[in-house]
């Protein structure tokens, strides 16, 4: 006897039931995996940034003693060339012809004198401020050192985890592709929309105790016998979960066993 489009479209979508609770199973071997190495990715990459955010600090702190160096530098050049006015105004003052001449000497000679005591006294406080930066900068240093010295730590034990897990999650990764292509791309994006605003990250759970197995809401009657026939897809009125019966939650479990 032929089968009707009824029993065709039951058909099809006890499939689409099995393909999605297979899915749903290798997405939780995947997270579980993902749970043993727990924070440590987020810990590295926060590291990393840290490590990053040292190394910045030190090139700019460099960079502004280096700046500060060039201004002594500056300063004593201006000193010496302040040095040598005086010394060529004081000639000038012994050969003056009147007062006039005599007073716009001295107050050159005046002039350069206090140019040489502030860059005096801007050398000093370059001096003290170059002590300050190289301080902070031995700090940052040792700072960076620390937290190489974690970071290399976490990543070695990461990289232990990744080496135990990688052969696994790969192999899960593939089956996990290959699950999705079987799955229509509306029904696919539901589940995981669903997935990803879930806690335990289930997208797809089995009606346990007359339950939902998702947010363990009751399930009227009616919606449990619509979610036996396999006639379409139900989805819990609570949680947005897409609901299976035990039977085909048993099949799938013996499946993934063997």
């Amino acid at each position: 006897m032929a089968k009707t489009k009824d029993d065709k479209n039951e058909v099809a979508v006890e499939e689409k039931l099995r393909a999605l609770f297979e899915l749903q199973n290798i997405h939780s071997k995947i997270d579980k995996i993902r749970t043993v190495r727990g924070e440590l990715p987020l810990e590295v990459k926060d590291l990393e940034d840290t490590v990053t955010g040292i190394e910045t600090r030190i090139g700019k702190l460099n960079d502004e003693l280096k700046a500060i160096e060039d201004s002594i530098t500056e300063k004593k050049n201006l000193m010496k060339d302040a040095a040598a006015l005086i010394k060529k105004y004081e000639t000038q003052q012994k050969k003056v012809r009147n007062n006039r001449e005599y007073d716009s000497i001295t107050k050159e000679i005046e002039y350069q004198n206090l140019e040489t005591q502030l860059a005096e006294k801007r050398i000093k406080e370059a001096k003290l401020a170059i002590t300050a930066k190289k301080e902070t900068i031995e700090k940052s240093e040792e700072d960076l050192k620390e937290k190489n010295s974690v970071l290399k730590a976490k990543k070695k034990e990461l990289d232990e985890i990744i080496e135990e897990t990688q052969k696994e999650e790969e192999g899960l990764l593939k089956k996990s592709k290959a699950a999705e292509s079987v799955i229509e791309e509306r029904l696919l994006n539901a589940y995981k929309r669903v997935r990803s605003n879930a806690k335990n990250g289930l997208g797809v759970v089995a009606v346990q105790r007359d339950a939902c197995g998702g947010c363990f809401n009751k399930i009227p009657p009616q919606r449990q016998l619509d979610i036996r026939t396999h006639k379409k897809i139900i989805v819990c009125e609570h949680c947005g979960r897409i609901l299976v019966d035990p039977a085909i939650a048993g099949v799938e479990k013996e499946k993934v066993k063997a």
